[in-house]
């Protein structure tokens, strides 16, 4: 018996011991490497306030918490942006956690995985600035069984066919939606695309990356998309566009002409990438020599005198949206250099120091580029550039099989999708909806259409307060993603108690609806902080603030800490996170100051063109969180008038932008209106005209001038001379026939009015293409006034039964669609043009009356139809 009790006590601790060695798995190999997490763990706890402490930490307490998930944990608080510790807590951070080694140990590709590729790029849960939700969980149900047992290759590619079922490219606003709420709505910008595919990849445990490049140089506007990890190689995709294959995409040729490619990183991470930033929290690696060839761009600043300016600020900027925008930013070392890895094309290099500035453009052929510390603010003088981006260059496609198979698979994906989209509801039960309830059909009807697939709760919500005055008032004072992700309760919860406190004594009334009532500031998504700032009021409070609104600035002054350094993901604290952290960057601090005036009362918003925080106060005032800072700046007024000389008509940043002179950089005004007079800040500015030719080069006129208080200043922009001769670059028979929508046949010479003809061979199904239709707007009038024909031709293998021409609104009144069966009128075209096509869509032409190709560009870009506007005026002129 003795010796059964013996053996029994002996197997008790063989077993106890070896589930303690399970509980006490590391997550991490590296044991240097694990106390500096821990340290920084450690460090960063020392950040939060006793009012978060208990959400984020006590998952710590948890008796089912593994030695693994613990550490695992502990690597995100450490490293987490800001808006994470103020806003989330210990439970979704360990939800997260788990999901993410649920993943890891259900599919065979979990084992191969490195460590810190695992770490980094699919453990993390964050992938931008996104909204966070369950998605990964949700994610993970869905898709497990769908890609268990494939290769990782396979999966990746099946995982973005089941992320192009549910979500397709639009454009929208700046905010990223959750990836939850992208499927409801069903549709997004590449960033929300990209963000959405890259989660769906972690939730299966492919480690993943969203790409960036940050501004194109060719071309106006930026692109994202995805970079997975496969079986050890970094592959890119299309972000909800499935190709066959990896590494092919439509954006695979202008990629080959980006200056930048990038993406962040969460953590201490030693990759082999070279970083343009590396900080204690993140790093942004460079990954641009993973498609196209780069150079070294070695920067030296020196001061007037030839003597090297040490930790002067340095700005590698490419031109884009009638700005230089920075790629990479870079402080020099004692020797005024600095240096980053970029592309074969030009870049406006910034360096400024005290005050002082100055610039260079740094081209392929310069081996060093100086730039002299040598101009002040105050300087009037101008001056011209030319900047050349990257060649454009060849790129190969998938097989015509492949191809094919995979766009009638794009086809089915797109009516699944459509299916879905078809349960919105529709316009007649809109209005009967609104009769019920005695409002304007039109206005309801205008409101329950922009939710998309949140209808349901901006329905409710309507019905819910239908007695309210304000209702629509509000719903006007907020964005459409607003509509499209907010639920019910949380516009409930700022329309019902908006006018709790009473609205300031004086405020014009036409200002509320958007600045008081309104829970929108800027860019934040919108949580229900006013009904959380009535319960933290004393009944007396607001209305003594209403008449001593520097009180609140004060307290924002001198209760909230300011870092930036934090917050690194820019995407903002919430009004309640950054009251219970105390501590936020400078914009969330401001959209803070401004949900405590709303929720008192106080109309306040974000100054639109400085983005400051103001309240109303007879007049709008600055809140200013310094000492010494003048609460009004001196004002004046510019306008700005087209010279006659133009070919074109001037939009504001898309062929010119102002600036104003700060902390030794020019930030640009974000201004609306390109006639108007505007009141602005008086100061120093900078006036940037550019002309951009169809090889994507673009000549910058510059000018530096001061803007005086009171002074009225009539700015005129004169576009630049591009020297762009119209040339005859083929002959399309205009006798041949197209089918247009409907079944109709029309020759090219019908269409073209006597006028000549746009034609655009599109696949509507991608991006490029979406990008045309949202161009043509901006040169709606002189389309319209020249009254040639714009034909759009969808090749009978892209046609979808998802797209719809009618979302695309204010497209030119001549405006046709048809069917290019067995594409034979492209072949037509690529032949003449001598192009290697590779199904680059779109591709663009302009036909003269008589069948001359005057214009032609295939793929991205942004500015097509002003091209298009310029070809037909230099066509018009050389016929003089």
């Amino acid at each position: 018996m003795k010796k059964k009790l013996f053996y029994f006590f002996v197997l008790m601790t063989i077993f106890c011991f070896t589930v303690s060695c399970v509980k006490q798995k590391s997550f991490f190999s590296d044991a240097t490497y694990a106390r500096q997490v821990k340290s920084d763990f450690e460090k960063r706890k020392l950040l939060v306030t006793q009012k978060r402490a208990a959400a984020l930490f006590s998952v710590f307490d948890r008796p089912d918490l593994k030695q693994e998930e613990k550490e695992a944990l502990e690597f995100l608080y450490a490293y987490m942006p800001l808006c994470d510790l103020s806003d989330y807590d210990g439970e979704f951070f360990l939800s997260q956690v788990r999901a993410a080694f649920e993943a890891r140990d259900f599919f065979d590709w979990g084992k191969k995985i490195p460590e810190s590729i695992f770490r980094h790029f699919v453990l993390v849960y964050r992938i931008n600035n996104e909204n966070l939700d369950s998605s990964r969980t949700a994610f993970f149900n869905e898709l497990k069984d769908r890609v268990k047992g494939m290769t990782m290759e396979q999966a990746a590619l099946e995982v973005n066919h089941w992320c192009h079922e549910k979500v397709n490219y639009r454009g929208t606003d700046g905010r990223t939606s959750a990836p939850l709420a992208l499927i409801r709505t069903s549709w997004g910008r590449c960033g929300e695309e990209s963000t959405f595919t890259t989660t769906a990849m972690r939730a299966v445990g492919i480690p993943a990356r969203q790409c960036y490049t940050p501004r194109w140089a060719h071309t106006d506007d930026n692109h994202a998309w995805v970079e997975v990890w496969i079986d050890g190689e970094w592959h890119f995709l299309g972000a909800c566009e499935p190709e066959p294959q990896l590494d092919v995409a439509w954006f695979t040729a202008p990629a080959k002409r980006a200056m930048m490619v990038h993406t962040n990183v969460i953590g201490l991470y030693d990759g082999p990438e070279a970083k343009t930033v590396n900080k204690s929290l993140y790093s942004t690696i460079n990954l641009l020599s993973n498609y196209t060839e780069t150079r070294d761009v070695n920067v030296k600043v020196v001061d007037a005198a030839g003597n090297p300016v040490k930790n002067a600020k340095v700005a590698f900027n490419v031109y884009n949206y009638a700005e230089y925008y920075p790629i990479v930013e870079a402080t020099t070392d004692s020797t005024g250099s600095a240096a980053i890895q970029s592309g074969l094309g030009d870049l406006l290099i910034w360096a400024s120091k005290d005050g002082v500035f100055g610039y260079a453009v740094s081209s392929p052929a310069n081996k060093i580029t100086t730039v002299v510390l040598s101009k002040k603010e105050g300087d009037t003088f101008e001056d011209v550039y030319e900047l050349t981006p990257p060649a454009d260059q060849k790129v190969t496609s998938p097989s015509s099989e492949l191809a094919a198979e995979n766009g009638r698979r794009l086809q089915y994906e797109d009516s699944l999708r459509k299916a879905y989209m078809n349960t919105f509801i529709g316009e007649q039960e809109a209005r009967n909806f609104a009769e019920k309830l005695n409002f304007n059909p039109d206005d309801t009807w205008k409101y329950l259409n922009a939710a998309q697939g949140n209808w349901h709760e901006i329905q409710k919500f309507i019905e819910k307060n239908k007695a309210n005055a304000d209702l629509f008032p509000f719903l006007s004072a907020v964005s459409d993603k607003d509509l499209r992700d907010t639920p019910e309760q949380i516009l409930t919860d700022h329309l019902s108690t908006a006018r709790k406190f009473g609205i300031k004594a004086g405020t014009p009334e036409d200002i509320v609806p958007r600045n008081v009532i309104s829970p929108r500031i800027s860019t934040e998504l919108i949580r229900a902080w006013r009904t959380f700032f009535h319960s933290e009021f004393d009944a007396n409070i607001a209305p003594h603030v209403q008449n001593h609104v520097e009180e609140i600035v004060n307290y924002v002054k001198n209760e909230i800490k300011i870092d930036d350094s934090q917050n690194y993901y820019n995407c903002p604290v919430s009004p309640r996170g950054v009251y219970e952290m105390k501590i936020a960057d400078k914009r969330s601090r401001d959209i803070f100051f401004v949900a405590l005036c709303r929720s008192a009362g106080i109309a306040a918003r974000l100054n639109p063109a400085a983005g400051r925080p103001q309240y109303y106060d007879g007049e709008w005032k600055n809140a200013e969180f310094m000492d010494n800072v003048q609460k009004v700046f001196p004002q004046a007024t510019v306008s700005f008038v087209s010279a006659k000389e133009n070919v074109i008509k001037p939009q504001y940043s898309t062929h010119y932008s102002l600036a104003r002179f700060q902390d030794g950089n020019f930030v640009t005004l974000h201004l609306r209106g390109d006639n108007e007079k505007i009141s602005i800040d008086a100061g120093y500015y900078r006036l940037i005209t550019g002309s951009r030719a169809n090889d994507g080069s673009v000549t910058v006129t510059n000018k530096y001038f001061e803007i005086k208080e009171n002074q009225t200043l009539n700015l005129e922009i004169k576009m630049p001379d591009v020297i762009n001769k119209v040339q005859v670059l083929g002959i399309i028979d205009m006798n041949t026939k197209v089918t247009l929508t409907g079944g109709t046949e029309k020759s090219l010479k019908e269409i073209s009015n006597g006028k000549g003809v746009m034609l655009c061979f599109a696949d509507p199904d991608k991006e490029p293409t979406k990008h045309i239709l949202q161009d043509l707007p901006a040169q709606l009038n002189e389309l319209d006034a020249w009254n040639g024909g714009v034909l759009f031709l969808i090749p009978d293998d892209k046609l979808s039964s998802a797209f719809d021409s009618k979302v695309f609104k204010n497209l030119p009144k001549n405006t046709l669609w048809g069917t290019d069966a067995k594409r034979s009128l492209l072949n037509e075209a690529v032949s003449v043009l001598k192009l290697n096509f590779n199904d680059d869509f779109p591709l663009t032409l302009f036909l003269s009356d008589n069948g001359g190709i005057l214009y032609s560009l295939q793929g991205y870009k942004i500015g097509i139809g002003e091209n298009i506007v310029k070809t037909i005026k230099s066509q018009k002129q050389c016929s003089q």
